[in-house]
């Protein structure tokens, strides 16, 4: 089956487009068995080429963009990460139909961490910082800038209307007086750093109950570094979230827009994501459910 769709004007994409693709371009690999990967990503389509590859097509226009800056970047990266990372190892152009490049990667074993199931949750909240810290510690001249980057304001029109629409399915009230807090924080006045800005549980890959992986760099680039909070309200129970805190040494401000971008994007995602990805509703839903208990235990 291919990948059900979620957005207006998104590509058709399915096994046997995959197959023309590579019988066309890269006929070395055409014999390879080729299966569509099940996954909660919203941009691009997955699908397994042979035993250590992968096809990556973007599903929408947007996603073009993405995925060529994983290409110029990620080989730069990788030596310096803890983790394992995409490998691009070829780029497709336009072809059989398709309208935009696309990509074969290196194939990467592990399993997403499901929501509130993580095996060792300290032991993974220590994996995460260290991931963000050495990610950060990468001289972040050349980078472009993040998808999300900046201050908080900018979305507020956007994370207002999604409360709007959630009425009766959130408390809203509360969503919007915790929005309210993160607004109010101080403004990040540092230099940029690397950042993933889309630490996500799809985003991650898990061997043992660690992270053994951190893949879709589509976002990443220079910015401030609560953006890479975000991870803490979507996987950690508490405990954890505070081991991950105290392992980056974050300040309190620098948290409070931590828990303001990890509101902000599930709310905005939960409406548009309701009818058309499951997995991503839930997790968005699980986001806004910590984030609004976090802030009422800081405010009691």
């Amino acid at each position: 089956m291919p990948p059900a769709k979620m957005h207006a004007h998104e590509a058709d994409i399915d096994t046997p487009l995959v197959r023309r693709l590579l019988a066309a371009q890269f006929p070395d690999w055409a014999h390879l068995a080729v299966e569509p990967v099940e996954s909660s990503g919203t941009v691009n389509a997955i699908y397994r080429l042979g035993d250590d590859m992968a096809v990556r097509l973007p599903r929408i226009e947007g996603g073009v963009e993405d995925v060529q800056r994983e290409v110029l970047h990620l080989p730069r990266l990788a030596a310096s990460l803890p983790v394992a990372i995409p490998a691009p190892l070829g780029q497709g152009e336009p072809g059989e139909g398709f309208l935009w490049p696309w990509y074969v990667y290196r194939w990467l074993e592990g399993e997403n961490p499901a929501v509130g199931e993580v095996v060792e949750p300290g032991l993974f909240a220590a994996d995460l910082a260290e991931f963000v810290m050495a990610l950060q510690r990468v001289d972040p001249a050349g980078a472009p800038a993040a998808y999300r980057s900046g201050p908080l304001a900018p979305r507020d029109a956007d994370t207002r209307e999604a409360i709007a629409q959630l009425h009766g399915v959130i408390d809203t009230d509360a969503a919007t007086a915790a929005w309210d807090a993160a607004l109010r924080a101080p403004r990040w006045d540092g230099p940029p750093v690397w950042v993933h800005a889309d630490l996500q549980p799809g985003n991650l890959l898990t061997t043992g109950g660690r992270l053994s992986a951190v893949i879709d760099f589509g976002c990443m680039g220079h910015g401030e570094p609560a953006v890479d909070l975000i991870t803490a309200w979507s996987l950690l129970t508490a405990d954890a979230r505070e081991t991950f805190r105290t392992a980056l040494g974050v300040d309190g401000a620098t948290w409070a827009r931590g828990r303001g971008w990890a509101l902000s994007i599930a709310l905005i995602e939960l409406p548009y994501y309701r009818t058309r990805n499951a997995t991503v509703a839930k997790i968005a839903r699980h986001v806004i459910e910590e984030v609004l208990a976090d802030h009422a235990e800081v405010n009691r």
